[in-house]
């Protein structure tokens, strides 16, 4: 079973009858189906049944020339609202089956974002024609998380957000140049990084690390695409599984100034999410290619 299902409420699944079930009842009554021509004699098909708003369980496989449909893996989705990132981005199938990674660079969050793409249907097609060379466009990013933490925000004056605000932007502008090959920026940054060190060794004497740390996102565990965030809270809506009747937290994050959307089960998350509050948790990580 996928480990992400119980992510978007189906924590009832006990046995591998009730997986199977599950997936006859995507490829019997779904949404969404999308064909795109893959080898001589066959085709690649991606179905999708919602289960909810803006999430459900897409079927992925082969469609024969007798229309026959074999499947072969599957993964639950999430989609998310509003443009995440806007960069260059790179697209790599995955070794063992035709499921496919994006990565792009995001100056805000300084690392590079690895995410599954849930359309890598359309990229396969895109592709075909051609239109995936040098590939810049907005991407939108989402999160499965199945279980996290709420916290209460830092309190900050006027003056400190802008402050901040202002190193934030120099940060970016610093980066940018560094991936160009400026050695001062780069020095410049390894500096600020020291004194950071130094400023977070001593304050942490005194205080709790997540009154210092206002937000981060970072990698988790041994998978490229699992990370370990905690964000602002944005906006939040409780949701229902159509199927199962599991109430599931859509919550929309800022994280270093990155926006996306998370989904997770009610009954997995500690506190009261409310605007404002932060959110820490682990997620796996999808994007929308917006074409």
């Amino acid at each position: 079973m996928h480990q992400y299902l119980k992510a978007i409420g189906f924590n009832n699944i006990r046995a591998r009858n009730d997986l199977i079930s599950i997936l006859d009842d995507v490829q019997e009554n779904f949404n969404h189906q999308t064909i795109v021509s893959y080898r001589p004699g066959e085709d690649f098909c991606e179905v999708r049944k919602d289960y909810g708003q803006c999430m459900g369980i897409s079927l992925c496989g082969e469609l024969d020339e007798n229309d026959v449909f074999e499947p072969a893996y599957y993964f639950p989705y999430f989609q998310g609202s509003g443009i995440s990132t806007y960069s260059e981005i790179a697209v790599e199938r995955k070794i063992e089956k035709e499921q496919y990674v994006g990565m792009c660079e995001d100056s805000r969050i300084g690392i590079s974002l690895i995410f599954t793409l849930q359309n890598g249907i359309e990229y396969m097609r895109e592709r075909q024609a051609g239109f995936v060379d040098n590939l810049t466009t907005s991407v939108t990013l989402s999160g499965l998380s199945l279980s996290g933490t709420i916290l209460l925000p830092v309190i900050k004056d006027e003056s400190r957000l802008k402050s901040e605000r202002e190193a934030s932007d120099n940060r970016k502008m610093l980066l940018n140049a560094a991936r160009n090959g400026d050695q001062t920026a780069i020095e410049t940054l390894t500096l600020d990084d020291i004194d950071t060190y130094s400023q977070v060794s001593r304050r942490l004497v005194n205080e709790d690390v997540f009154s210092i740390v206002d937000t981060y996102f970072m990698p988790y565990g041994i998978e490229c695409d699992l990370y370990s965030i905690m964000g602002e809270i944005l906006a939040v809506r409780k949701r229902k599984n159509t199927l199962t009747g599991v109430e599931v937290y859509q919550m929309k994050l800022n994280v270093n100034e990155l926006q996306f959307d998370v989904c997770v089960p009610t009954e997995s998350v500690m506190g009261e999410p409310e605007i404002g509050r932060r959110y820490k948790g682990t997620i796996w990580l999808q994007g929308y290619i917006n074409f």
